[in-house]
């Protein structure tokens, strides 16, 4: 017996990945986890071994959407529960993730977890302070959502026209956030990101493009910021060295983190600026194999 209600974990994904393995083994009585993928020809389609209170589900190709939104959707509406918990692929998931998840839920109501995105490329690991200051605190200091550790209960939101808008839209958990609040809890969850130049340019570019279709005062803001903060390196470089250190130091201990990364965050300022910049005037953007032009928040071309 479980102390929760039954739930439906979504996992959109392509491969049996280590996360998928971990879930798997997490997954109660009554609960159920789906693998969304998209088509017969990915790789996890052709698992015969799948475990027991693990579904497969083909989404089938985008056509107005991201593949993430797009399976997303389709792992909702194949789900037989109203507890929903969105997850990732990429993260490790300890053997009492689904449980806390569960549990944040019964005090807290809607809840969401931090990522912490950890650099596997020379120009990701150089970008790991911005990622920090820029993305993981003002989501952990602002209740915001991250689409890669989320649970909530279909009654929190109206499905019908989330589904609707989810299914014209490319990012998942920036569109949640306009139909859901949630409580940012105190865990930090690493987040291994990049692995190539390419990789690491287009994900600025579309963290940018969700600012400035979901929150475009944030997107102002940050890149008025920037603009400030870059003009003060310049002018004063060694005293703006040893603040943006500290300061991003400080930010890896709100985070509860301890990566020696935050001291690039000077030279870092110099390569995310004119990335904001580029995110700024780019019309189109590669994720997760696939080329997408957002001309509005609910006007998304799937070009490749």
């Amino acid at each position: 017996m479980t102390d929760h209600p039954p739930t439906s974990v979504v996992l959109p994904t392509t491969r049996w990945t280590d996360a998928c393995a971990e879930l798997a083994a997490q997954v109660d009585e009554g609960d159920e986890l789906l693998v969304v993928h998209d088509t017969g020809d990915d790789p996890v389609a052709g698992r015969d071994d799948v475990p027991e209170g693990v579904r497969l589900v083909a989404a089938g190709e985008p056509e107005r959407c991201s593949g993430k939104a797009n399976a997303i959707a389709a792992g909702m509406e194949t789900a037989r529960h109203d507890r929903l918990v969105w997850t990732d692929d990429d993260f490790h998931h300890p053997p009492d993730w689904l449980a806390t998840m569960n549990a944040d839920y019964a005090e807290h109501g809607p809840t969401s977890e931090v990522p912490y995105f950890v650099g596997q490329d020379p120009l990701s690991v150089l970008l790991e302070p911005l990622y920090a200051s820029a993305g993981s605190l003002p989501l952990a200091l602002g209740n915001q959502i991250w689409g890669g550790a989320v649970v909530f209960d279909r009654t929190d939101i109206d499905e019908a026209a989330f589904l609707d808008e989810l299914r014209r839209t490319v990012s998942d958990d920036g569109l949640l956030m306009e139909h859901l609040d949630v409580t940012t809890v105190g865990r930090t969850r690493p987040v291994h990101v990049g692995g190539s130049v390419r990789e690491a340019v287009e994900r600025p570019v579309r963290w940018g493009q969700i600012l400035r279709w979901h929150f475009p005062g944030a997107m102002v803001g940050t890149w008025l910021v920037s603009l400030l903060v870059l003009a003060g390196a310049v002018l004063a470089p060694l005293p703006a060295a040893a603040v943006l250190t500290a300061g991003h130091l400080a930010v890896n201990e709100v985070l509860g983190v301890r990566r020696w990364t935050a001291v690039l965050a000077y030279p870092s300022l110099f390569v995310f600026v004119p990335l904001v910049g580029f995110a700024l005037l780019s019309r189109t953007f590669v994720w997760g194999g696939r080329r997408y032009r957002w001309r509005g928040k609910f006007d998304v071309t799937v070009l490749e």
